[in-house]
C-alpha cells in the first residue's frame, strides 16, 4: 500500500510540476527551457503509473484522480499562495475517500 502511495504522490507532482512549468513558459514568459523541462516531466508523469500494482488501467487512473485534486489543492496554497477555504477542503477529502474506496474496496 506504502507503495502505491508513493507512486501516486510521485505522478501528481510529476504532473503538477511539469504543467506548472509549461504554465510559466507559455503564460508568464519565462524561457523555452521552462516549457522543455516541463514536457520532459510530463513525459515522466505517463510512466510512473504503469508500475503500479493495481491490474485495472482504468482503475488507477481514476484514482489517481482524487489523489492529483488533493496534490492540486496544496500546490495552489503551498506554491502559488491561494489559501484554500472550506470547499475546497471538503472536495478534496471527498475524493479521497472515493480514491479509497475504488481502490480497496473488497471484491470477490
Amino acid at each position: 500500500m506504502l507503495i502505491a502511495i508513493g507512486l501516486f504522490l510521485l505522478a501528481g507532482l510529476a504532473e503538477i510540476g511539469g504543467g506548472y512549468l509549461v504554465w510559466l513558459w507559455l503564460r508568464e514568459s519565462k524561457p523555452l527551457w521552462y516549457g522543455l523541462a516541463g514536457g520532459l516531466t510530463l513525459i515522466i508523469y505517463g510512466i510512473i503509473p504503469a508500475f503500479q500494482a493495481f491490474p485495472s488501467f482504468g482503475r488507477v487512473y481514476a484514482a489517481y484522480g482524487g489523489v492529483f485534486i488533493i496534490l492540486a489543492v496544496l500546490w495552489g496554497w503551498l506554491v502559488d499562495k491561494k489559501t484554500p477555504d472550506l470547499y475546497d477542503w471538503a472536495g478534496a477529502v471527498i475524493c479521497l475517500a472515493g480514491v479509497s474506496v475504488m481502490l480497496w474496496a473488497p471484491r470477490g
